[in-house]
């Protein structure tokens, strides 16, 4: 293929196509899967990082080209970065005992990867988490996270006064499909295993949520149409309450539905049980005004319809 790049993307200069060469981390994973075959399908090229045989399998039968490394090889982050016209960095090593460690790892490989796209104006898109951003409060994307928060992705937002196009997407805490991903099957191991269906208090707190393969459309749009420094948000349900999904959880299951204190949150939840009584509620107005962005697929509860 002979191409033209222009800094922005290239041209196929036998078709006329216009795309975008994309290193994306965590290809592999429940989000990133997505997002190679969303970037795929809209004409886009994708180099995925794979730490592994079967990943790079995964990701050659999928249709993208194989970049071996991880998140613990900087130089591999470096190098993919600098093979590509952009980065999508959803990579994020989720064992929560070493949540901290985990963190700075992730504030690391974005910052390698920033130092190499220095100058250029092309697009670095970080991950972060929508839990916590504002208790209480409906979270919008002009909310910074707070500085004592662990997770460090947004903090790649300042590599916009370097010249790159750094943008971060906000997950919710249930990214689902079907009843997999984000913390929905957390709480459903923790109802089978406790034998009932339980919320915190009243249970009327509420958890946004979103369809991944609208996450990953809202990767592509924050890649082609994003500015420089934003935030945006992959929310489609702004608010669901914790007692509906134990519900729906407890009738799919045949289980009984109970209220749990704050103090017995933790034997029921396990580590989730820190935030199970959280109210955390969000929205993407800004994010669909700016990029166009209309969730199509289903939301948690009917997703949750399909449990066994």
């Amino acid at each position: 293929m002979f191409v033209k790049h222009d800094g922005r993307g290239r041209t196929d200069l036998k078709t006329g196509a216009i795309f975008i060469q994309v290193f994306v981390t965590g290809a592999a994973g429940f989000v990133g899967t997505a997002v190679i075959k969303e970037l795929l399908a809209n004409g886009h090229k994708v180099l995925g990082l794979a730490r592994s045989d079967a990943n790079a399998a995964a990701l050659k039968a999928a249709g993208a080209d194989i970049h071996r490394g991880s998140l613990e090889d900087m130089n591999s982050l470096r190098v993919g970065a600098a093979a590509a016209d952009g980065v999508i960095h959803c990579a994020f090593n989720h064992e929560f005992s070493k949540f901290a460690a985990n963190a700075e790892q992730d504030r690391q490989a974005l910052e390698e990867m920033a130092k190499v796209l220095e100058g250029t104006d092309k697009p670095l898109i970080s991950t972060s988490g929508l839990l916590g951003i504002a208790p209480g409060a409906t979270a919008t994307e002009a909310i910074p996270a707070a500085a004592a928060s662990p997770r460090k992705s947004e903090e790649v937002l300042a590599a916009a006064k370097r010249g790159v196009r750094a943008m971060t997407v906000r997950l919710p805490p249930n990214t689902h499909d079907g009843v997999e991903g984000g913390f929905a099957p957390l709480i459903i191991a923790a109802a089978r295993a406790n034998g009932v269906s339980a919320y915190v208090g009243d249970g009327r707190n509420r958890w946004p949520a979103v369809h991944r393969l609208d996450a990953a459309r809202l990767y592509r749009l924050a890649l082609e149409k994003g500015v420089a420094g934003a935030r945006y948000h992959a929310v489609s349900d702004a608010g669901i309450m914790f007692r509906d999904l134990a519900e729906v959880i407890g009738r799919r299951l045949n289980l009984p539905v109970v209220s749990k204190t704050p103090e017995e949150a933790g034997g029921h939840f396990g580590f989730l049980g820190m935030f199970a009584g959280l109210d955390a509620p969000a929205s993407a107005q800004w994010t669909r005004d700016q990029l166009g962005w209309q969730p199509k697929h289903p939301g948690l509860i009917a997703d949750l319809e399909h449990l066994r």
